[in-house]
């Protein structure tokens, strides 16, 4: 093989997007040592935890890339090494993160919370750094499920709470400030004050992601939120019959009403495999999120079975241990990648303009 220069490899990667800006690796300055001998090429690729999910995705492109510039070359190898990039303040509450997500449902009992949990949980452990917002103030089930029930500390220097550490995990939720059975009681006034002050006074550090539970329906916290900061988007999760997507409808409405984009659907309780005799049984009927999906032009992400583990797992306080199964864990992990890979897509065909600082 002829001995390729830097310039070259550069070249050959010019096409080769990062996934959280959406521009070349090349321009981000993202491609580092590049060594070539012996019919063997390696280059060393520097992506952010933002993109972890995607990972695997891109580095196997960026050897696609070369190998089908330098052809004759023995061996292409792709190392993914970390880009450090901080978030930029977002907002007028200066959160740190480099995406907001809603998670939200047109209506309750379809397992919206669970869905929340498990994203921020399968985002962390794809190696992003996370928060979990729970903003269901008249229901807050986060802790619950992620098996947290301390109040929170607050920082006696900054005056800010100190989010739940849940494996690495930073989680916030009004059920942290109640007694365990006590109502919350409260007007649109005071949700907004409690909303902002979660955003705002919360020392969430530097966030790749921040998923926020929202309450299920139609009500005024969306409109908080997009008052509060911008969303990357949302996303609607829904169960397969027509009751509940007619629900889901008027969610994704909402979202679009007050300039949220809708990232993608979630069908939950998909269908129901039986563990006794391998037959499968659409108790609530299946696909009806997918052909919603698609008849809205919304991206469908995924589909989740109805499974006792993730029953179990939930009652328990161990959302995790769902994805430590086999059987749960490829659902949401699917789930994860799609939602990440749609960000990224979208900023590849359109970057976000990059800020400028004010002198």
């Amino acid at each position: 093989m002829s001995v390729p220069s830097r310039a070259d490899v550069l070249a050959a990667l010019e096409p080769l997007a990062d996934p959280e800006t959406g521009r070349s690796v090349v321009r981000m300055e993202q491609v580092g040592d590049v060594q070539a001998s012996d019919g063997r090429l390696a280059v060393t690729l520097a992506l952010t935890s933002y993109a972890a999910p995607l990972w695997s995705a891109v580095r196997d492109e960026a050897v696609e890339l070369l190998k089908r510039k330098f052809s004759d070359a023995r061996e292409v190898v792709v190392d993914v090494v970390e880009h450090v990039r901080r978030p930029e303040r977002i907002g007028q509450i200066g959160l740190s993160a480099k995406s907001v997500i809603a998670v939200g449902s047109g209506k309750g009992g379809v397992g919206k919370s669970t869905i929340a949990a498990s994203v921020a949980i399968g985002l962390k452990r794809a190696g992003c750094k996370v928060g979990l917002m729970d903003a269901d103030v008249y229901g807050p089930s986060i802790p619950h499920l992620v098996g947290v029930s301390e109040r929170p500390e607050v920082n006696p220097e900054t005056r800010q709470i100190i989010p739940a550490d849940v494996g690495g995990l930073a989680m916030m939720s009004m059920g942290l400030l109640v007694p365990p059975g006590e109502a919350v009681v409260w007007r649109g006034p005071m949700l907004h004050g409690a909303i902002t002050q979660f955003l705002r006074d919360t020392a969430w550090g530097d966030l790749d992601y921040l998923i926020i539970d929202m309450p299920p329906g139609t009500g005024d916290i969306a409109l908080t939120l997009s008052q509060l900061l911008p969303l990357t988007g949302a996303v609607v999760v829904c169960t397969p019959q027509d009751v509940a997507l007619l629900d889901a409808v008027k969610a994704i409405a909402m979202f679009r009403k007050v300039n949220i984009p809708v990232l993608g659907m979630v069908e939950n309780m998909s269908y129901f495999l039986c563990p006794d005799n391998g037959k499968r049984y659409d108790i609530f009927g299946h696909g009806g999120a997918r052909a919603k999906a698609e008849e809205l032009g919304v991206p469908f992400l995924g589909e989740v079975p109805i499974n006792v583990k993730i029953r179990v797992n939930g009652d328990e306080g161990q959302a995790e241990r769902t994805f430590d199964d086999s059987e749960t864990a490829p659902h949401f992990e699917a789930i994860c990648y799609s939602l990440v890979k749609g960000i990224a897509d979208e900023r590849r065909r359109k970057p976000p303009t990059p800020a400028l600082p004010v002198l």
